[in-house]
């Protein structure tokens, strides 16, 4: 599947499905189909608005849409994003909330480069935002990267981390959620033997894999079902001449997307059956809760082969994290060298991608840190996506994170431990 036809006919597809839509909206819009009653119609316009809508939004980066914050003595504040650190696979924003001073607590996010963009973590930016200034690394399309910039592994990524910490300075606070977590664990490391005045105060690691072993789920199981050879030859193309990326081999987005759907295609098929039925009805509208959900949920990203296959291989097959052999440029980490960063592990119990123990598994590989530097969380009921943007994340997690923050930073603290020195 490695060639450039093969990706430009999947998005030949894509493309059809998107003007099939469009045209049946259009065609059952026509005044002259009002003149007598005809439902038929109607249940045409409704699945070419949901047709359209679902295979435009495949290729649309999602916008942050933050909403506007309320200051203290009651005016607006616009939240607009600044580049911080500019890279050719990825940067690291700043959200800046209007002209509000600094807060004390700085928080870098570290988003998952695994299909989705970093708009994923939307809600858990829009959460964080009233009690702290929030970073976020933003990684880019492979599509949308020249051959030119080189490639982009899992060692690419975990020194993009070091130099982004090392751009905030000591006083972060780093959140990395999902599949980055090993290597934010992995960079923060490296930065304890190389530069160690650069560390973070804290790490907060959320729903990751550092040992996949410790406990199996559908995405270890097909990690060690499938052979190398076999994923390079069945998930990896070439990007096509409408990019800039041209020839770049990608595990496509679209790819993945298909990949995703077919894990719950039932569950999907009926979400969109019902979606269908009430734009029919006159009862959906621009912002309820299918587009919500499905507006980010369809928006993927391509990533670079070098990065999915080295995940695959060195974090889920050959447990290079877990069994502390992993090596960056050459230089073998050591997880026993971080011994002055808090580490907070939180987990799901119903957690289906990174089950509990997964994450779990880093604070046995810190056998250098102190035990009153380590916590771990695991809250009860709460699947994936629930521990970082969901209702356990608002209502439990991420007091939970606050209060870890505040009880390993500088700043002077009341008599609850809160920080009341906000700049």
């Amino acid at each position: 599947m490695k060639y450039m036809m093969t990706y430009d006919l999947m998005e030949s597809m894509r493309n059809t499905n998107e003007w099939l839509g469009a045209t049946a909206r259009a065609y059952a819009s026509y005044p002259m189909m009002s003149w007598g009653a005809n439902p038929a119609m109607d249940w045409l316009e409704a699945w070419g608005k949901v047709t359209e809508r679902t295979f435009s939004r495949m290729v649309a980066k999602p916008d942050w849409n933050i909403p506007v914050q309320t200051n203290i003595d009651g005016t607006d504040m616009v939240v607009t994003t600044e580049t911080v650190v500019e890279r050719p696979f990825g940067d690291l924003i700043r959200f800046r909330v209007g002209n509000r001073p600094d807060r004390t607590r700085q928080i870098m996010l570290v988003a998952p480069m695994s299909g989705h963009y970093a708009t994923l973590l939307r809600k858990t930016v829009i959460s964080l935002l009233p009690d702290a200034d929030v970073f976020v690394t933003d990684w880019h399309n492979a599509r949308d990267i020249p051959v030119s910039a080189g490639k982009f592994d899992i060692e690419d990524y975990t020194l993009y981390l070091m130099d982004f910490m090392r751009a905030l300075g000591p006083d972060i606070h780093v959140l990395a959620v999902c599949q980055p977590v090993p290597l934010a664990l992995a960079a923060t490391a490296y930065l304890a033997e190389l530069d160690p005045a650069a560390q973070p105060k804290s790490l907060t690691l959320i729903g990751g894999p550092v040992d996949p072993e410790a406990n199996h789920t559908e995405v270890t199981d097909f990690g060690r079902s499938v052979t190398m050879g076999q994923l390079e030859e069945t998930m990896i193309q070439r990007v096509g001449f409408k990019y800039d990326g041209v020839g770049r081999m990608v595990y496509p987005g679209l790819l993945q997307l298909a990949s995703f759907i077919s894990m719950n295609a039932e569950t999907h098929t009926n979400a969109f059956r019902d979606e269908i039925i009430r734009v029919a009805k006159g009862e959906a509208s621009e912002n309820d809760r299918h587009n919500d959900f499905y507006d980010e949920y369809l928006a993927v990203m391509d990533m670079t082969a070098e990065f999915y296959l080295s995940t695959v291989e060195r974090i889920f097959k050959e447990r290079e994290i877990a069994r502390n052999e992993f090596v960056v440029a050459g230089h073998k980490v050591d997880f026993s060298k971080v011994t002055t960063v808090a580490v907070k592990i939180v987990e799901g119990e119903d957690d289906d991608i990174s089950a509990p123990g997964q994450c779990l598994a880093a604070l046995g590989l810190l056998t250098g840190l102190p035990d009153d530097k380590k916590a771990a969380h695991l809250e009860p009921g709460a699947g994936h996506y629930g521990i970082f943007a969901g209702r356990s994340w608002r209502n439990n997690i991420r007091p939970l994170v606050l209060d870890f923050i505040d009880a390993n930073t500088d700043a002077p603290k009341d008599a609850a431990g809160k920080v009341v020195s906000i700049k």
